[in-house]
């Protein structure tokens, strides 16, 4: 019995409970996505797919089928205390049985994305066990072939998630992320596990407590299942030299996903995961999110805390969320943003809702296109060029002021972004650098070194023209709200073809808002015919300006047809 005020108990049935995972039963309602009972017509069929339409050359597959076992992939062997086996039943996974006539399960919840996952959460429709337990399911099928996996911790979080469903049932959900899952690069410091970096320095390194921004989002009920595979020390490249082998594409495996968050972007749009963390100093979390066809934040630096982050770069270092759609990216930036004191880049501002604007469109905005980082500063190729001019038309279209605009050439922005990073990223690593120089990927090694070769004048040089950069950039917001501009001026490469990977991964327009420290998004934009991968642009805005840049990136959603869209693994 359930007494006023107290929150309806999530349900469970003697089959589920013999497999070790939730059996809850959702509420019979017409939102809920549901196999159709024996003998149901076509007729009835139709009705159902057309509550549920696809856009695109590569529509998503309906919630239910269960995904395909991958083959073959890279098949180096991980040490033994990593490879993934999740603590779950043998076999495949039915659906929940109904309660009582005419209920139905909510099937493949790894296909939800993250807000509407929590609505059924809240609603008492799906279970953070059900959910987790999926996503430990699809980890299992498609990591073989993806490697964006480090580390899996599927026990603790499997109680985690039973925790979450008990307090859930009780007194109802903290925050829209309680009992969801969220993956972590591996340079973020989760209490208990180590934190490699995908390095050999760092094999043996246990965190002794979680980063700021980890126990921020535990404190709103999420759940960690989850090390995500990086660049070593988030800076080289992918690398076949290394203890874990480099995450790929799940668009299409043969390329790589972007970096250096690349098993974050690799695990989101794959569908292991609804959500992951990134750190992004040269654009490393809207690379990925170009890449795998996600949206992608860099905040405003200092709006989100880096202490328990492993340092790239003091100054340049920013921790962002990588997710599906724009709203899952608001709510996990609301649980994320703060001040934190210990964190000396820390901004003091204040808390918002960055879900508060998602629906009102870009009517009357004044968005400025940045025509020249890739028409002339670093050409693009005609599909991203034409992409581009696709998705400021649809900008126009949906009631923006869509006007060119110029700043600075990128190539000023990046020697600036150079020559602060790399002296940063020396000072952190000078000793391992004399002491174990052989233990680092020769990309690794190669990208460093530079750094303990740039003089302190250089450095001072650069913090100044970084300076009137930012001023430069600050004041074009005084005649535009937005700005619109390319982040990948190519498709992803293949990932092993590794002159054309060091060719193409200078080749964007994301560095310029590190140096800055705006807030930028990508967002997919286009899909490549040649090797049907996706294409993405930026959305940049004033500085703590992430919920206006938020509200054009969610008009655009909702207008392009990429939303829908997905790898087909």
């Amino acid at each position: 019995m359930c007494h006023i005020g107290q929150a309806a108990p999530f349900r469970r049935d003697t089959h589920a409970s013999r497999h070790g995972r939730s059996g809850f039963h959702p509420r019979p309602n017409s939102d809920t996505i549901a196999p159709p009972p024996q003998g149901s017509s076509s007729n009835a069929r139709h009705r159902r797919d057309r509550r549920h339409p696809r856009r695109g050359r590569w529509p998503a597959p309906r919630l239910g089928r269960a995904p395909r076992r991958c083959g073959a992939g890279d098949r180096r062997r991980r040490p033994a205390a990593q490879r993934l086996h999740p603590p779950c039943r043998s076999g495949g996974r039915a659906p929940a049985r109904a309660a009582r006539a005419g209920a139905a399960a909510v099937t493949a919840p790894h296909l939800l994305p993250l807000a509407e996952a929590a609505a059924l959460i809240a609603a008492r429709r799906l279970s953070p066990v059900e959910l987790l337990q999926d996503c430990l399911d699809r980890i299992a099928a498609l990591e073989p072939r993806l490697n964006s996996t480090v580390r899996l911790m599927a026990e603790a979080a499997m109680a985690e998630a039973r925790a979450a469903e008990a307090e859930i049932a009780t007194h109802g959900p903290r925050t829209p992320l309680h009992g969801l899952p969220v993956g972590l690069k591996d340079i973020i410091d989760l209490a208990g596990q180590p934190t490699t970096c995908h390095s050999r320095l760092q094999l043996d390194r246990v965190a002794p407590q979680d980063a700021a921004v980890v126990a921020r989002l535990r404190e709103a009920g999420a759940v960690f299942p989850a090390k995500l595979a990086t660049h070593e020390f988030a800076l080289g490249g992918p690398a076949f030299d290394l203890p874990f082998p480099p995450a790929r594409n799940p668009w299409n495996t043969a390329h790589h996903p972007g970096g250096s968050s690349s098993g974050s972007g690799a695990a989101v749009a794959a569908r292991l995961l609804p959500a992951a963390l990134g750190t992004d100093t040269g654009g490393s979390v809207r690379h990925p999110a170009s890449h795998c066809g996600l949206v992608g934040l860099k905040p405003t630096y200092g709006l989100v805390s880096r202490r328990g982050v492993f340092p790239l770069s003091f100054t340049l270092d920013h921790v962002g969320p990588m997710t599906r759609t724009v709203r899952d990216n608001a709510l996990l930036l609301n649980a994320m943003a703060g001040h934190d004191p210990e964190d000396p880049g820390s901004a003091d501002h204040p808390r918002e809702d960055y879900t508060r604007d998602l629906n009102r469109g870009v009517r009357g905005l004044r968005i400025g296109f940045v025509r020249h980082f890739h028409e002339r500063d670093i050409p693009a190729t005609p599909e991203v060029a034409a992409a581009l001019e696709a998705a400021a038309q649809l900008l126009a279209a949906e009631g923006a002021i869509v006007t060119d605009v110029t700043l600075p050439p990128l190539g000023e922005f990046a020697a600036v972004n150079r020559a602060i990073m790399l002296p940063e990223a020396a000072a952190i690593h000078e000793a391992w650098l004399r002491e174990r120089p052989g233990d680092y990927a020769a990309v690794t090694r190669r990208r460093l070194l530079p750094g303990l070769f740039i003089t302190g004048a250089d450095y001072v040089q650069a913090q100044r023209r970084r300076r009137q950069l930012t001023a430069a950039v600050q004041a074009v917001f005084g005649e535009v709200d937005l700005l619109l501009c390319a982040s990948s001026m190519d498709p992803a490469s293949r990932i092993e073809d590794e002159p054309e990977v060091e060719r193409t991964y200078p080749r964007q327009a994301r560095m310029p808002f590190n140096v800055t420290g705006h807030p930028a998004v990508s967002v997919m934009c286009g899909l490549s015919r040649e090797a049907g991968l996706p294409l993405g642009m930026q959305l940049v805005g004033p500085s703590f300006g992430e919920a206006l840049v938020l509200r054009a990136a969610a008009a655009h959603e909702r207008a392009a047809p990429w939303r829908e869209m997905m790898p087909q693994l």
